[in-house]
């Protein structure tokens, strides 16, 4: 079930209504279980026993933890989580992937190298990682193991978060599911209002934008220089538009249900270098790589040529995380170079130069990036960033609407560093908030596009 579907307004209003009338807090988790589980299901079915699977064996497994002294017998247990949720992660995403790069040499040696078809589980990569924090954690002794299943298995498929994250740690959220909340009118209007501009990002902005992306990505050839530099813009927006909007939506159904998750979003394309983009983009999971990879390797308390042998190793993995192609491997492996670069030359260079100076750089590394994320291989890739390269032809086509939610993304980013920022969350206090809330509703029933697009994180 999407957010965007005509579903979804009804399906959440029905376990709004219950989750609140319920008084005792085992009631409302089950119920609060039920209703996920059904979510989840209503994609496909079948891998509800995926779900289950990870549940039970990382539930047993941290309770086992706790009861073995053997220091050997605790890592064997975290390596058997490891190997039971990365291994049906790596089969389910990566296998084909790992096979047609292999099939050369695997062809070579008399092997057939065929493909399977598998369907990808939608949100495997999320609710992996998060079950996988449960288990790290109870093993490094920062959290207890939970003494109720229907909590943890609530933890693992509440379905604010559970195809597209945030991914929200253990210790954030069931010590929130160990009790019943307390109704706050100020909080629900906030998720409410939360939920709204999640959907207005998404449909009248992201959707919009993806429709002329798409034209010019699929034939850079036929359009100018600087025609597909506005499409690596429009992109940028559309996937900032798309995966903000996703998580604000999340964020604020979970809101309105009593619960508070982390943050994913603060309005990344201010950023002055890589380092600081990665802390307002897609912030549950930097915080993830950062805690149970880069950490885990010596971070940065080793030697340099270590760090920065962290800093790529860890980057490459998060973009083999976002997706199995090389494209996503490449654009993983551009953000660490930038890292890297970042940290060598910080004090030398990066340091003594303007503001504007370092918002431009940091801004071309990251729309670079975006290319090799948003084409379908590395040679579609070259011929986008090849034709960034000619402005000999000027401006042949683009879209009034695109240039309309671009300037959109530019007005939101630069209000964020002004007063306006309390005005656009819309205050329940505030007089305007009912009316640009009445006109936010009327705009989305107007303008929504008739095929509503699934969100670009669903595939991750």
């Amino acid at each position: 079930m999407l957010f965007t579907q005509f579903e979804f307004p009804v399906f959440f209003a029905v376990v709004l209504i219950v989750a609140w009338l319920c008084r005792r807090r085992q009631t409302r988790n089950f119920v609060l279980l039920g209703a996920s589980y059904y979510f989840y299901a209503y994609w496909d079915y079948r891998f509800c026993s995926l779900l289950a699977l990870s549940t039970l064996v990382d539930y047993s497994i941290a309770r086992r933890m706790v009861c073995v002294s053997s220091v050997r017998m605790r890592r064997a247990l975290l390596l058997l989580s490891l190997g039971v949720n990365l291994g049906v992660l790596g089969f389910f995403k990566y296998f084909n992937f790992f096979i047609d790069s292999a099939s050369p040499a695997l062809r070579a040696i008399g092997l057939s190298g065929e493909t399977l078809d598998i369907i990808l589980p939608v949100g495997v990569s999320f609710y992996t990682f998060q079950t996988l924090s449960y288990t790290i954690d109870v093993y490094r002794g920062r959290l207890k193991p939970v003494n109720r299943l229907i909590d943890f298995a609530l933890y693992v498929a509440f379905f604010p978060q559970l195809v597209a994250g945030p991914i929200v740690r253990a210790r954030e959220l069931l010590p929130q599911l160990a009790g019943v909340p307390r109704f706050s009118k100020r909080r629900f209007y906030g998720g409410m209002q939360q939920m709204l501009r999640g959907l207005v990002k998404k449909v009248l902005l992201a959707d919009r934008l993806g429709e002329a992306v798409d034209v010019v990505f699929a034939g850079p050839d036929i359009y100018s220089g600087v025609t597909v530099w506005i499409a690596v813009l429009a992109y940028a927006a559309q996937i900032y538009y798309d995966f903000s909007g996703y998580s604000d939506i999340a964020i604020g159904a979970a809101k309105m249900l009593g619960y508070r998750f982390p943050a994913n979003f603060r309005h990344p394309y201010l950023s002055l270098s890589m380092t600081e983009f990665w802390h307002r983009w897609h912030m549950t999971l930097s915080r993830w790589l950062r805690d149970y990879v880069y950490i885990a390797m010596g971070g940065s308390r080793v030697s340099r040529w270590k760090t920065y042998r962290n800093l790529m190793v860890t980057m490459t993995l998060g973009g083999l995380w976002h997706g199995a192609a090389w494209t996503f491997v490449l654009w993983g492996m551009w953000h660490g170079l930038a890292l890297v670069i970042e940290r060598a030359l910080r004090q030398t260079l990066h340091d003594r130069l303007a503001r504007p100076v370092k918002w431009l750089l940091t801004m071309l590394v990251i729309l670079v990036g975006w290319v090799l994320f948003r084409s379908e291989s590395l040679p579609a890739a070259a011929g986008v960033l090849q034709r960034m390269l000619d402005f000999s032809d000027g401006v042949h086509w683009y879209p009034p609407l695109v240039i309309a939610a671009l300037l959109c993304c530019v007005l939101e980013h630069a209000a964020w560093r002004t007063r306006l920022r309390i005005a656009m969350r819309l205050p329940f206090s505030k007089w305007y908030s009912p009316v640009l809330t009445t006109v936010m509703i009327w705009a989305l029933l107007l303008y929504a596009p008739r095929n509503f697009q699934p969100f670009v994180y669903f595939q991750f």
